[in-house]
């Protein structure tokens, strides 16, 4: 009997480019790895792609900021890993000046443009979704990630 392990791993990748090589590289190597164990391996072979493709393995989140270009190649992204067969769990819409609760009037038109934004994620892109509100101080380690969380 085998004891069940949670593994935490963050990928933090740009949303084109070398996150598609990656998927390329991960696809290609389940291909050989498929291809050579065919009819010869006494167990099940699971390649990288196979845990990516598994929700209960792997937990794809999304993190974009508010923003119409950073939306956009995200919701590519999403596209893309929709294509190999692996649905992201969530978006996280990061550095959001409307979850910080502001109401400065100088910032208003970016606060508007800003929920354009997140109404695209919340209401087309995502299943689930999460803003971090924007912090004069990035929140670094346990308790400052705990305190942005409340």
């Amino acid at each position: 009997m085998t004891e069940a392990r949670s593994a935490f791993v963050v990928l933090d990748t740009a949303p084109t480019g070398h996150t598609l090589l990656l998927m390329d590289a991960t696809g290609a190597y389940h291909r050989q790895m498929t291809h050579a164990f065919q009819g010869t391996a006494s167990g099940r072979v699971v390649t990288p792609l196979m845990r990516l493709q598994d929700p209960e393995y792997t937990r794809i989140i999304i993190v974009t900021l508010p923003e119409v270009t950073p939306v956009s190649e995200a919701a590519a992204l999403q596209e893309d890993l929709r294509r190999a067969r692996i649905e992201p769990f969530a978006w996280v819409v990061n550095r959001s000046l409307m979850a910080s609760g502001s109401r400065d009037p100088v910032l208003a038109s970016r606060v508007a443009n800003e929920a354009r934004q997140v109404e695209r994620v919340t209401h087309g892109l995502a299943r689930r979704t999460f803003a971090v509100p924007w912090c004069p101080q990035p929140p670094v380690g346990v308790a400052a990630l705990g305190r942005i969380s409340e």
